[in-house]
Protein backbone atom coordinates (compact mmCIF):
# COMPACT_ATOMS: atom_id res chain seq x y z
CA UNK A 1 0.00 0.00 0.00
CA UNK A 2 2.70 2.55 0.88
CA UNK A 3 4.10 2.01 -2.26
CA UNK A 4 1.33 2.31 -4.80
CA UNK A 5 1.00 5.79 -2.29
CA UNK A 6 4.79 6.80 -3.19
CA UNK A 7 4.01 6.07 -6.95
CA UNK A 8 1.13 8.44 -6.76
CA UNK A 9 2.87 10.85 -4.55
CA UNK A 10 5.42 11.47 -7.47
CA UNK A 11 3.49 12.49 -10.82
CA UNK A 12 7.09 13.16 -12.19
CA UNK A 13 7.34 9.16 -13.37
CA UNK A 14 4.47 9.36 -15.65
CA UNK A 15 4.58 13.02 -16.85
CA UNK A 16 7.86 13.56 -17.46
CA UNK A 17 7.89 11.33 -21.06
CA UNK A 18 4.13 12.80 -21.30
CA UNK A 19 5.01 16.24 -21.12
CA UNK A 20 7.69 15.42 -23.70
CA UNK A 21 5.19 13.11 -25.81
CA UNK A 22 2.93 16.34 -25.88
CA UNK A 23 5.17 19.26 -26.19
CA UNK A 24 6.67 17.83 -29.27
CA UNK A 25 2.96 16.64 -30.55
CA UNK A 26 2.05 20.06 -30.52
CA UNK A 27 5.38 21.25 -32.53
CA UNK A 28 5.47 18.44 -35.18
CA UNK A 29 1.93 19.76 -35.86
CA UNK A 30 2.40 22.74 -36.20
CA UNK A 31 4.98 22.05 -38.35
CA UNK A 32 3.11 19.65 -40.43
CA UNK A 33 0.65 22.73 -40.77
CA UNK A 34 3.49 24.71 -42.45
CA UNK A 35 4.49 21.94 -44.51
CA UNK A 36 0.72 21.11 -46.00
CA UNK A 37 1.31 25.27 -46.36
CA UNK A 38 3.85 25.22 -48.28
CA UNK A 39 5.49 27.40 -46.18
CA UNK A 40 8.57 25.14 -45.51
CA UNK A 41 9.20 24.99 -49.00
CA UNK A 42 9.08 28.74 -49.18
CA UNK A 43 11.63 29.19 -46.25
CA UNK A 44 13.97 26.31 -47.58
CA UNK A 45 13.97 27.27 -51.30
CA UNK A 46 14.09 31.40 -50.78
CA UNK A 47 17.40 30.58 -48.65
CA UNK A 48 20.54 30.27 -51.48
CA UNK A 49 22.96 29.45 -49.09
CA UNK A 50 21.67 26.22 -47.58
CA UNK A 51 22.30 27.85 -44.15
CA UNK A 52 18.35 27.01 -43.04
CA UNK A 53 19.21 23.34 -43.68
CA UNK A 54 22.38 23.63 -41.86
CA UNK A 55 20.67 25.18 -38.79
CA UNK A 56 18.02 22.17 -39.20
CA UNK A 57 20.34 19.43 -39.34
CA UNK A 58 21.60 21.05 -36.08
CA UNK A 59 18.06 21.45 -34.39
CA UNK A 60 17.63 17.53 -35.47
CA UNK A 61 20.54 16.24 -33.93
CA UNK A 62 20.33 18.21 -30.30
CA UNK A 63 16.47 17.09 -30.24
CA UNK A 64 17.75 13.46 -30.53
CA UNK A 65 20.12 13.73 -28.07
CA UNK A 66 17.52 15.49 -25.89
CA UNK A 67 15.11 12.83 -26.33
CA UNK A 68 17.72 10.46 -25.57
CA UNK A 69 18.58 12.12 -22.41
CA UNK A 70 14.97 12.32 -21.35
CA UNK A 71 14.37 8.71 -22.16
CA UNK A 72 17.21 8.00 -19.47
CA UNK A 73 16.38 10.12 -16.91
CA UNK A 74 12.77 8.71 -16.90
CA UNK A 75 14.27 5.09 -16.62
CA UNK A 76 16.64 6.04 -13.98
CA UNK A 77 13.95 7.72 -12.12
CA UNK A 78 11.35 4.60 -12.47
CA UNK A 79 14.35 2.39 -11.49
CA UNK A 80 15.22 4.35 -8.30
CA UNK A 81 11.73 3.76 -7.28
CA UNK A 82 11.46 0.67 -8.04
CA UNK A 83 14.76 -0.20 -6.51
CA UNK A 84 16.60 -3.20 -7.67
CA UNK A 85 20.06 -3.93 -6.30
CA UNK A 86 20.89 -6.60 -8.68
CA UNK A 87 19.52 -4.47 -11.36
CA UNK A 88 22.27 -1.74 -13.03
CA UNK A 89 21.52 1.86 -12.20
CA UNK A 90 22.61 4.77 -11.42
CA UNK A 91 21.29 4.43 -7.83
CA UNK A 92 22.81 0.78 -7.25
CA UNK A 93 26.30 2.76 -8.53
CA UNK A 94 25.78 6.06 -6.00
CA UNK A 95 24.32 3.67 -3.42
CA UNK A 96 27.84 1.34 -3.84
CA UNK A 97 29.97 4.71 -3.34
CA UNK A 98 28.40 5.98 -0.19
CA UNK A 99 29.03 3.00 2.09
CA UNK A 100 31.10 3.82 4.58
CA UNK A 101 32.00 7.62 3.69
CA UNK A 102 31.49 9.69 5.97
CA UNK A 103 29.11 12.69 5.92
CA UNK A 104 31.51 15.41 4.75
CA UNK A 105 33.01 13.09 1.95
CA UNK A 106 28.74 12.29 0.84
CA UNK A 107 28.40 16.00 0.63
CA UNK A 108 31.31 15.76 -1.70
CA UNK A 109 30.12 13.05 -3.90
CA UNK A 110 26.52 14.86 -4.01
CA UNK A 111 28.30 17.65 -5.28
CA UNK A 112 29.88 15.80 -7.56
CA UNK A 113 26.70 14.09 -8.86
CA UNK A 114 24.94 17.00 -9.45
CA UNK A 115 28.26 18.18 -11.90
CA UNK A 116 28.15 14.76 -14.17
CA UNK A 117 24.42 15.10 -14.32
CA UNK A 118 24.37 18.85 -15.20
CA UNK A 119 27.37 18.09 -18.08
CA UNK A 120 25.69 15.03 -19.46
CA UNK A 121 22.88 17.36 -20.64
CA UNK A 122 24.58 20.96 -21.08
CA UNK A 123 25.71 20.49 -24.65
CA UNK A 124 21.91 20.62 -25.81
CA UNK A 125 21.82 23.99 -23.97
CA UNK A 126 24.65 25.03 -26.11
CA UNK A 127 23.19 23.50 -29.51
CA UNK A 128 20.25 25.15 -28.53
CA UNK A 129 21.93 29.02 -28.13
CA UNK A 130 23.88 27.94 -31.89
CA UNK A 131 21.00 27.52 -33.96
CA UNK A 132 20.26 31.61 -32.90
CA UNK A 133 24.10 32.33 -33.47
CA UNK A 134 23.82 30.47 -36.95
CA UNK A 135 20.51 32.37 -37.75
CA UNK A 136 22.61 35.76 -36.70
CA UNK A 137 25.47 34.87 -38.89
CA UNK A 138 22.49 33.86 -41.96
CA UNK A 139 21.64 37.23 -41.24
CA UNK A 140 24.90 38.81 -41.61
CA UNK A 141 25.40 37.22 -45.03
CA UNK A 142 22.04 37.63 -46.30
CA UNK A 143 22.95 41.78 -46.27
CA UNK A 144 26.03 40.77 -47.43
CA UNK A 145 24.43 39.17 -50.68
CA UNK A 146 21.45 42.38 -50.39
CA UNK A 147 24.54 44.77 -50.45
CA UNK A 148 27.22 43.17 -52.78
CA UNK A 149 24.35 43.51 -55.95
CA UNK A 150 23.83 47.41 -55.49
CA UNK A 151 25.90 49.76 -57.61
CA UNK A 152 25.10 53.21 -56.54
CA UNK A 153 27.19 54.22 -60.01
CA UNK A 154 24.30 51.96 -62.02
CA UNK A 155 21.31 53.37 -59.86
CA UNK A 156 20.72 55.39 -63.21
CA UNK A 157 20.67 52.78 -65.46
CA UNK A 158 17.21 50.96 -66.09
CA UNK A 159 18.95 47.83 -67.08
CA UNK A 160 20.54 47.24 -64.19
CA UNK A 161 18.06 48.04 -62.13
CA UNK A 162 16.01 44.64 -62.21
CA UNK A 163 19.74 42.86 -61.09
CA UNK A 164 20.25 44.95 -58.40
CA UNK A 165 16.46 44.36 -56.81
CA UNK A 166 16.88 40.33 -57.09
CA UNK A 167 19.62 40.59 -55.03
CA UNK A 168 18.21 42.42 -52.66
CA UNK A 169 15.55 40.06 -52.54
CA UNK A 170 17.10 37.13 -52.63
CA UNK A 171 19.66 38.53 -49.82
CA UNK A 172 16.85 39.76 -47.90
CA UNK A 173 15.06 36.48 -47.75
CA UNK A 174 18.85 34.50 -46.81
CA UNK A 175 18.69 37.47 -43.63
CA UNK A 176 14.88 36.96 -42.78
CA UNK A 177 14.53 33.16 -43.15
CA UNK A 178 17.91 32.17 -41.67
CA UNK A 179 16.71 34.22 -38.59
CA UNK A 180 13.54 33.11 -38.60
CA UNK A 181 14.34 29.58 -38.41
CA UNK A 182 17.10 29.81 -36.03
CA UNK A 183 14.58 31.48 -33.93
CA UNK A 184 12.27 28.74 -34.03
CA UNK A 185 13.98 25.86 -33.41
CA UNK A 186 15.96 27.51 -30.98
CA UNK A 187 12.75 27.99 -28.97
CA UNK A 188 11.25 24.28 -29.77
CA UNK A 189 15.07 23.00 -28.24
CA UNK A 190 14.95 25.39 -25.44
CA UNK A 191 11.85 24.00 -24.91
CA UNK A 192 12.86 20.33 -24.35
CA UNK A 193 15.67 21.15 -22.30
CA UNK A 194 13.87 23.00 -19.71
CA UNK A 195 11.59 19.48 -19.20
CA UNK A 196 15.05 18.09 -19.40
CA UNK A 197 16.40 20.16 -16.90
CA UNK A 198 13.62 19.87 -14.81
CA UNK A 199 13.52 16.02 -14.75
CA UNK A 200 17.15 15.67 -14.05
CA UNK A 201 16.96 18.08 -10.69
CA UNK A 202 14.32 15.53 -9.98
CA UNK A 203 16.63 12.66 -10.52
CA UNK A 204 19.28 14.69 -8.74
CA UNK A 205 17.24 15.04 -5.57
CA UNK A 206 15.95 11.78 -5.50
CA UNK A 207 19.41 9.94 -5.79
CA UNK A 208 20.52 12.47 -2.53
CA UNK A 209 17.66 11.45 -0.59
CA UNK A 210 17.87 7.78 -1.64
CA UNK A 211 21.32 7.86 -0.43
CA UNK A 212 20.89 9.67 3.04
CA UNK A 213 18.04 7.00 3.69
CA UNK A 214 19.99 3.31 2.45
CA UNK A 215 23.82 4.65 2.47
CA UNK A 216 24.45 4.97 5.89
CA UNK A 217 24.11 0.92 6.01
Amino acid sequence: MSQVREKRDDPHRSLLLLRFALLNLLAFGLVGVAYLQGLLAVVFTADQTYLTAVIAVVFVGGFAICTLRIWETSRELDRLRNFNPLLPSRASAYLAQLRGVSGGSRSLMASSLRLKLSQRISAIRHIANSLVLLGLIGTVIGFVIALSGVDPDKAADVSSIAPMVSSLIEGMSTALYTTLVGAVLNLWLSANFQLLSSGTVKLLTSLVEFGERHGRS
